[in-house]
Formats: structure tokens, C-alpha cells, sequence
């Protein structure tokens, strides 16, 4: 006979199973007494559990809708398909879940046995779960593992400078439209950093010795790494008033690429940087929005410059023409 600890796991099992459950087909699955049955029901309770009870001769128990969400049970197969499904959602094949499926995912293969691990390993050789920006999802889960359990990590990075070896404590991922970020404490350099994840070779052996966690440098973690990217230590900063309200300028605006800030209800002021003024120029000039440039003076030429070019090049070209219909007769053939 199974122990009490025992039954209850399977009888929430058989709960979670299917809808509805007699009190006889329960006391048969687990080959004891309906007072029994009752009994364990009563424990599953105590534990959050909702279980609901049906009146009637035979009586009738399912497991119901609860305020929290209690803890599931998987079979293996569940488990597996879960654990693929996060990688993924993780990936961004889902938008707008990825942070979110990444914890659920680093919480799951804690637990996952070793058995169903490399049952998702090998799915993952056969169909490559890898996002489109080139991140391993098992260096991912490694570090939402360390974000969680507020363990250092020491990682090769490949920076402007060339890979250096670091050493950080970390906090959040945070997925941007197109690449994954670590915010992270880092250790050398005393401040926070913000590491771009395709960029991180593999973190140098396991995760070390738990650390205190410290203050955020913002409480909204996804709004200081998007303004961290976009800040970014460029050639030249630009400030660009658009003379269109934000609501309508945003969806053509990478967080990564600039910063968007409301000047009033019918404009709105992007900081951008970048390398080239030539690439800050034709970035603003295809938003397809009225604009003017704040700063810096240099960019007002650069725009000029493009504009002739442009301009000339939609005066000289003459594309060939095509034609829905017959190809036009050849003079020099007879009639």
C-alpha cells in the first residue's frame, strides 16, 4: 500500500488528469476506503489545492479554478513538451514572452531529471531551437539559473576592445526586439554593465559563491537596458525633434537604436547615436516624419548632402519600363 505522502501525489495526479472523479473510481485507484479518500482530499485542501466536491449518492470530486496557482504535477512526456515549448517561447517565437518563458524554463530543468534533460537536448539537435541572434538557449537558462540564485558568474566577452575575461554578478535578461542583455554588477569594474548575451562565448566553469543583491540601478530593469544601449559611448549623439506625436513615431523605433521622449502631445524628441552621421541622417530621414535636428550643428550639412544626392539620383535615373501586355513588334521584322 502506498504511504500517506505517496497517495496524495497520486491523487492529485488522477485530480489533474481529467474533470471529474467519483469517490468509488478514486478509493479503487488507490485501493483504499471513500473515508480514506476523503481524508486526503481534506489534506490536499490544507495545501491550496481547490478541490471541489459533488453531492450525490455516488459523489464526485474535480479539481477547480484557485486564487493562487498550486503546484502541478507532470508526467515525463508533459515535462518534455513544456520544457521545448519555453525553449521555444524563449526564443521569440512568440513575442512579448521571452523573459517570462525564460524563468519558467530555468526553474523546470532545475528539477527536470537527467533522463528528460537529454530527451530536450536531442530534440534540440534535431530541430535547432537557436534564436535568430545567434544565442545558445542553454547559455541562456544557464544565466537566468545565476539571476535567480544571485550566484557570480565569469564569462569571456567580446567587447570593442577585444574578449576580456569577466567577472559579474547578475541580475536580469532583459530581450529587446532584436538581441538578449545581461544587466550585471560587474566586479572589476565596480559599476553596472550591460553585456549583450551573443556576445558572452560561455560563462568560465560554474556559477560561484552567492552574492548579496544590491539596488537596482533603476526599478524598471528593461527601461535602464534600453537606455544603456542606446547611450552607448558612439562618435557622434544626435537629437532629432520629430513633429509627430510619440504614439505614432515608437512602432518605427527600435529601443536599441534610440531613445524616445514625449516633448508634447504632437512631438516627441529622439537620442540616437552612432558612428556615422551619414547613418544617423538616412535613419531619421526614413522614419517618414517631419523633423528637425537639435543637436548636433555637424548632422545639418551631412542631411543636405544626402538630400542633393538623393535628389539627383531621382532625376538621372530612368528605370526600364515594364509592360503587362505583348512585347511591343519589331520594326525590322516583316509584316
Amino acid at each position: 500500500m502506498l504511504t500517506t505522502s505517496a497517495r496524495l501525489l497520486r491523487l492529485l495526479s488522477l485530480l489533474q488528469s481529467r474533470p471529474d472523479w467519483t469517490g468509488s473510481e478514486l478509493a479503487e485507484r488507490l485501493e483504499v476506503g471513500l473515508r480514506t479518500v476523503r481524508r486526503d482530499i481534506d489534506r490536499l485542501r490544507e495545501l491550496g489545492y481547490p478541490v471541489e466536491a459533488a453531492r450525490g449518492v455516488a459523489g464526485g470530486y474535480r479539481l477547480g479554478t484557485g486564487a493562487a496557482l498550486p503546484p502541478l504535477l507532470l508526467d515525463d512526456e508533459e515535462a518534455v513538451t513544456v520544457a521545448i515549448s519555453l525553449r521555444m517561447a524563449a526564443t521569440g517565437s512568440v513575442t512579448g514572452l521571452e523573459e517570462s518563458a525564460l524563468r519558467a524554463l530555468a526553474k523546470l530543468q532545475q528539477v527536470l531529471p537527467s533522463r528528460l534533460r537529454h530527451r530536450v537536448s536531442a530534440f534540440q539537435t534535431t530541430v535547432p531551437l537557436t534564436p535568430t541572434t545567434g544565442v545558445d538557449p542553454d547559455l541562456l537558462t544557464d544565466i537566468a539559473a545565476a539571476c535567480r540564485d544571485h550566484r557570480r558568474i565569469r564569462l569571456r566577452y567580446k567587447g570593442r576592445a577585444g574578449t576580456s575575461r569577466r567577472e559579474v554578478e547578475p541580475y536580469r535578461l532583459v530581450h529587446t526586439p532584436n538581441r538578449w542583455y545581461l544587466l550585471a554588477w560587474d566586479t572589476g569594474k565596480q559599476d553596472w554593465r550591460t553585456f549583450r548575451v551573443d556576445r558572452i562565448t560561455a560563462p568560465l566553469g560554474p556559477p560561484g559563491a552567492r552574492f548579496t543583491p544590491r539596488p537596482l540601478p533603476q526599478d524598471d530593469p528593461a527601461a535602464y537596458v534600453t537606455h544603456s544601449i542606446s547611450s552607448a559611448p558612439y562618435t557622434y549623439r544626435a537629437r532629432i525633434l520629430f513633429h509627430a506625436p510619440i504614439e505614432q513615431v515608437a512602432p518605427h523605433t527600435s529601443p536599441a537604436s534610440g531613445h524616445l521622449t514625449p516633448a508634447d502631445t504632437q512631438t516627441c524628441v529622439l537620442e540616437a547615436g552612432s558612428n556615422s552621421l551619414h547613418e544617423i541622417a538616412i535613419y531619421v530621414a526614413t522614419k517618414g516624419f517631419d523633423f528637425e535636428v537639435l543637436d548636433p550643428p555637424d548632422l545639418i550639412p551631412v542631411l543636405k548632402e544626402v538630400s542633393t544626392r538623393l535628389s539627383k539620383a531621382a532625376q538621372t535615373s530612368h528605370p526600364t519600363p515594364t509592360h503587362s501586355g505583348p512585347p511591343p513588334p519589331n520594326p525590322q521584322s516583316p509584316t
